[in-house]
């Protein structure tokens, strides 16, 4: 028997388009009214109860119901295990993931839960490619946080061909089997994860501006990164044209990128990181002198939280200033060591971080430290 205690399913729309679509186009048996009458009224529960009288590899059932079935059946998954439905932002898809919530809780699945997923749609293919994607990878990413990778599961049946191929890949990546049903296949099919690692120090030396675009709804000036750039970071954005301006924003396969790595690292940064700071070597933050003004107290407030929070920082002082400039509160490793860069969204502060890194490989491990620990510090 299988130890995925959960399984994470992507929902299409298949039950009903075209299975009762079509069913209630021609002549309808007599056995089978009930089911027609309470697809027709909208009668969810009641639809539910009548396609437990069919068997559940019947077609007609769906392909979220067939590939459930047939995961059990091997022995894949157990027979009462927990189930989460992620739906697209439609109505059929809410209506779709509701009639299957009830199905498998009068099946004795538990828990059993409808997840949906903002911008997964199609009537705005702009709109389901830089959001809809990206916030599927969150979602799946959400489940798999509250119960272990080791616990689940991911059936990438149901859906959208890209809603799929994500799921796939994000499985694949973060170490989580991945199962899949076509409905000219005989038995379900699994996709086992990656036998390679993706780039760990890339996600560590990017970190600032990956939590920055995660929590970015929409594009954002292209030259906001130009100092932070690397052409590595390529395949993990999107580049658009607005009004002649040049914007980038995370591509699905960077958000999948960031939310492996992000959970990886939150579970063990301690192996990557340097030793800490003895507390008496620490010292207070320094303000520049040249150029300061001298009226933002939350800068110094702000380095010496980072200075006594992170184990591993010594000393902060600042090197930059501009009053007129907005850009993202992240860490960066720049040319002379770690950068944090503060701004209250009119002026901006940039100031060395000192720690006790010695190697290229600590020092982005610190800086991500710095950059999950702001993201966690925010609230988002």
């Amino acid at each position: 028997m299988g130890s995925h205690r959960i399984l994470i399913c992507t929902v299409g729309t298949s039950l009903f388009k075209p299975n009762l679509e079509k069913l209630c186009q021609g002549q309808v048996e007599e056995a089978r009214r009930p089911l027609v009458n309470a697809y027709q009224a909208g009668d969810w529960p009641a639809l539910a109860r009548e396609l437990q009288t069919l068997p559940a590899e019947d077609p007609l059932c769906g392909a979220e119901i067939n590939s459930i079935a047939s995961l059990v059946e091997k022995e894949h998954v157990p027979p009462d295990c927990g189930l989460f439905f992620l739906h697209s932002d439609t109505q059929d898809g809410r209506s779709i993931a509701e009639v299957l919530k009830e199905y498998h809780l009068a099946r004795g699945h538990t828990p059993v839960k409808t997840v949906g997923v903002a911008d997964l749609q199609d009537a705005d293919a702009k709109r389901f490619r830089t959001k809809g994607l990206r916030e599927l990878a969150r979602q799946i990413c959400a489940v798999i946080r509250g119960y272990t990778s080791d616990y689940c599961a991911i059936n990438a049946t149901g859906g959208y061909k890209a809603q799929i191929a994500v799921a796939v890949l994000l499985g694949q990546a973060i170490g989580v089997p991945v199962y899949y049903k076509h409905e000219r296949f005989p038995e379900i099919i699994s996709f086992p994860p990656m036998p390679v690692a993706l780039d760990y120090e890339l996600w560590m030396n990017a970190s600032g501006l990956l939590f920055n675009l995660d929590q970015t709804p929409d594009p954002v000036p292209a030259e906001t990164y130009q100092e932070d750039w690397n052409e590595k970071y390529e395949s993990l954005i999107e580049r658009v044209e607005i009004d002649g301006r040049e914007y980038i924003a995370l591509s699905p396969t960077g958000q999948i990128f960031h939310e492996s790595f992000k959970e990886r690292f939150r579970t063990s940064w301690d192996e990557v990181t340097p030793p800490p700071v003895p507390s008496h070597k620490k010292r207070p933050p320094r303000l520049e002198k040249a150029g300061w003004p001298g009226e933002h107290p939350e800068v110094e407030r702000f380095m010496r939280s980072v200075t006594e929070e992170i184990l591993q920082v010594g000393h902060c002082f600042t090197f930059y200033y501009n009053p007129d400039l907005h850009s993202p509160n992240r860490f960066r490793l720049g040319s002379e060591g770690i950068d944090g860069i503060f701004s209250n969204g009119s002026y901006t502060v940039k100031f060395r971080v000192e720690t006790s890194a010695k190697t290229i490989g600590q020092h982005n491990a610190v800086v991500a430290l710095l950059n999950d620990w702001l993201d966690k510090r925010t609230g988002r």
